[in-house]
């Protein structure tokens, strides 16, 4: 299981126009399975997600996120817990 840590790299008004687009990469990830959640994000700074998959198939599928596709955006994935112990982990009973 990864963080996927997204830093913003471009002014605000660029990142807003492409915020729809986004939310879409987001709800699409998450209806196929490998995208568990998005923790909360800062406006100004990034955002944090929660996936699960190998790090090459996470690779290839955070670099489809609008943003980074726009070079709006980059991303860094951080392993933290073996795939097989985190069935059933969320973000929030990590944070409990």
């Amino acid at each position: 299981m990864f963080l996927i840590s997204i830093t913003y790299t471009a002014p605000l008004e660029q990142i807003d126009a492409h915020r729809p687009a986004h939310r879409d990469w987001l709800d699409a990830a998450i209806a196929d399975g490998w995208l568990l959640l998005a923790g909360p994000r800062e406006p100004r700074t990034g955002g944090v997600l929660l996936a699960r998959g190998t790090r090459a198939e996470l690779q290839e599928k955070a670099a489809g996120d609008p943003f980074f596709l726009n070079g709006l955006s980059t991303f860094e994935l951080i392993e933290f817990i073996p795939v097989k112990a985190a069935a059933g982990v969320t973000l929030e009973s990590l944070l409990a």
